[in-house]
């Protein structure tokens, strides 16, 4: 590779989880720093998230868009992110302007990436600018050298592919062979083509003996990265993993570590099988309980779903014997893989492929298309990694695009083929053409939000009527919010979930508030004020995850039996006592839970002004689509009418129940969307915002965050 910038430095090294320096790459004048970060900066910002958020707070404004010279993509971990005697700390955040949203995104992401980076000397990376051609950073603690680097031309096939390019990188810089001293992140072809391109965490995999992938899938990380010219990131350190972090207190780390795996190993077992089974395992029970997102979401159940299940893809394609996780250490090992898979279909169709996955959100991506053919989800899950397409908003995309077919707001005119839920020949043809922008595939790759205005003003036009009314009439099954895709949980029947998606900052993502198994399954939140105040607490806990560098699987998805023994069982309490002990041995502070909390409520106020000055800030940028609150339209509510007569028998108290299934579907919906709104206002009181969605004056001021911006934003909003 030609060499275009090239500089020396001495890594720094890791104490107490931080490295306290953060390297600076401006693509646009090849200029490489690295900048000493001031002792408080760890303490107000923590980490991975907050990192990203201030960065971008300070060095975008609100002209900035994904593909600015100014925009700038962050790749942070946190103190607690590089340890195997602690399991799930391999996580790291990618952040920046989102090309969906056009506010903040960021992603978090598992692999080697993260670790080694701070093993190199750097708690985060910072990319801005954009360069004329495209080009690889190579950062190389071995070498104590940071490059700027053309990027190789190979052929044209591995050229295009996130997959295939990082692999080849990795090889050739490895010498000729894969080392996990190494890792990337890359992109492909899609993320060219597409505003949800995904950002790839690339790791060598000792016991499958191949390159693994991992991504930063939501919100076009991976696109804002082409944009920049930036085709991959390549870090390099041979210093040991263990203690890593060169904890403070090193016993304490590994008695915690202890404990939370014992936790594991006895938990997971008798709940979600995880590590046997990986996230597939939530497909039947979200098929059970209707929340498994079939035709858009139209239905949460369906009698091919079994299909799909867990065990399907574990006989037919996963490796059970192989112990998988994305880092070191980590007994849950969820993270499944398959081998010698033959793709059938598109342009590599004969080739036999290891495939990582699929995760649950990906078999549900496909349900969305109204597709249970468990080879077409491997198929999927390749195609999308390969080409660096998000498979979340992929799928929800086609999904919404195909009811507007289902529906009439859309023809083969329009389309140039048929596109009905179910048909695989034409979701396939589709995803290929999305990656390559190509057809119909053009519009896809836009995303639903900015889909919907383009089928809007088409259909407008042909039936002369008005734009804002087809528009009202796709917004109630256009799946986004922000202009983000839901991840796949239908939330009609979980008033929580419905905030969960709402409210959540960067849109409809389940990483935020993943409420919807203690408010509809386990049904733990049975109060509007439960609701209300799971809304607050859960996204400040899950923010410090993302903030330190952890996995939340752990916490969240195996309940630690002592749980059931306190007033709060939801919260898993006994489990983040051994996350508390972590921190503070690895840090040394004496932190509390309250303590972690506040530390990551700043990090959310701060979240919230960067959406406010971006235009995605209010009340109205928290309204989620009518299907998301109940049954948009009387098929939905045919579906299941005898619950949703329950629901209104209950509800209304001495009320009459509507004499026809059609008033009685009306009166639901205006009852779902009165519980959204009155969700609304007792979740924005608690926040500290005003009934716009708002943060006052004083909850600003009580987090430090009270800068010049902040006081001139707040101004603007009449606080």
């Amino acid at each position: 590779m030609e060499i275009l910038r090239q500089i020396e430095y001495q890594p720094a090294p890791v104490a107490g989880g931080y490295t306290d320096r953060l390297l600076k790459v401006d693509l646009s004048k090849k200029e490489v720093a690295i900048q000493e970060l001031a002792p408080d900066f760890k303490d107000k910002y923590i980490g991975g998230r907050g990192y990203a958020l201030k960065i971008i707070w300070d060095g975008t404004s609100r002209q900035t868009r994904y593909d600015s010279p100014e925009n700038i993509l962050v790749m942070a971990s946190g103190p607690l992110g590089n340890e195997p005697a602690f399991p799930g700390t391999g996580k790291f955040i990618v952040g920046t302007i989102s090309p969906l949203t056009d506010t903040f995104i960021d992603s978090n992401v598992g692999g080697h990436f993260g670790p080694l980076l701070k093993l190199a000397g750097f708690d985060a990376l910072a990319v801005s600018g954009i360069s004329q051609e495209e080009v690889v950073i190579m950062v190389d603690g071995d070498q104590k050298t940071i490059t700027i680097a053309a990027a190789p031309v190979y052929d044209k096939e591995t050229d295009e592919g996130a997959l295939a390019f990082g692999q080849r990188l990795l090889k050739d810089l490895g010498g000729g062979q894969y080392s996990d001293c190494l890792a990337a992140v890359s992109t492909g072809k899609g993320a060219v083509n597409t505003r949800f391109g995904v950002t790839h965490s690339l790791y060598f995999d000792r016991r499958r003996q191949r390159i693994r992938s991992k991504q930063a899938g939501r919100g076009g990380t991976g696109t804002v990265m082409r944009a920049k010219g930036l085709r991959s990131i390549v870090v390099r350190s041979s210093l040991s993993k263990v203690d890593g972090n060169n904890a403070v207190d090193k016993k304490g780390v590994r008695e915690a570590g202890r404990r939370l795996k014992e936790v594991i190993s006895k938990a997971d077992p008798a709940q979600l099988h995880l590590s046997a089974w990986g996230t597939p395992v939530l497909s039947e029970y979200m098929d059970k309980f209707h929340i498994f997102p079939i035709n858009n979401y139209q239905y949460g159940q369906s009698p091919h779903s079994a299909r799909l299940f867990a065990h399907v893809f574990l006989e037919k394609y996963f490796t059970p014997r192989i112990p998988d996780g994305c880092y070191y250490g980590c007994n849950l090992a969820c993270a499944k893989g398959a081998e010698d898979v033959e793709l059938t279909r598109g342009p590599r169709a004969g080739r036999r492929v290891g495939i990582d996955g699929p995760e649950y959100e990906t078999v549900g991506a496909v349900a969305c298309m109204g597709i249970f053919d468990p080879h077409f989800v491997m198929e999927y899950n390749w195609y999308c990694d390969e080409y660096g397409l998000d498979t979340i908003s992929t799928g929800v995309t086609i999904g919404f695009f195909m009811e507007c077919f289902q529906r009439g707001y859309l023809s083969v005119e329009d389309t140039g083929y048929e596109l009905n839920f179910g048909d695989i020949a034409a979701a396939d043809r589709l995803l290929h053409e999305t990656a390559s922008g190509k057809g119909f595939g053009k519009i896809i790759g836009q995303g639903s939000a900015r889909g919907k205005q383009w089928v809007a003003e088409r259909y407008a036009a042909r039936n002369n009527v008005s734009k804002d009314a087809v528009i009202a009439e796709l917004n109630k099954f256009a799946m986004e919010v922000k202009g983000l895709e839901f991840s796949m949980y239908i939330t009609k029947e979980s008033l929580a979930q419905q905030g969960g998606y709402g409210f959540a900052l960067k849109g409809p993502q389940h990483d935020e508030a993943w409420l919807i198994f203690i408010d509809q399954v386990y049904q733990e939140l049975p109060t509007l004020e439960d609701k209300a105040e799971a809304l607050k607490w859960f996204p400040l806990i899950r923010t410090w995850f993302n903030a330190t560098g952890l996995c939340k699987l752990h916490w969240i998805d195996v309940r630690n039996p002592e749980a059931a023994n306190t007033s709060e069982p939801a919260k898993n309490l006994p489990t983040l006592a051994h996350y508390t002990h972590y921190l503070n041995a690895t840090t040394g502070s004496q932190k509390s839970l309250q303590d972690m909390l506040d530390d990551s409520e700043r990090l959310y106020i701060l979240q919230k002004l960067i959406n406010l000055r971006q235009g995605k800030g209010r009340r109205e940028s928290d309204q989620p689509p009518l299907r998301a609150m109940g049954p948009a339209f009387f098929n939905e509510y045919q579906f299941r009418a005898e619950y949703y007569d329950q629901w209104l028998r209950k509800n209304l108290g001495d009320g009459k129940l509507p004499s026809s299934p059609e008033g009685r579907h009306k009166l639901l919906i205006e009852k779902r969307i009165e519980a959204y709104q009155r969700l609304c206002d007792l979740v924005y009181e608690k926040k500290g915002f005003t009934a716009e969605g708002i943060p006052r004056r004083e909850t600003v001021e009580r987090f430090g965050l009270m800068d010049e911006q902040a006081k001139g934003l707040l101004a603007e909003m009449g606080q």
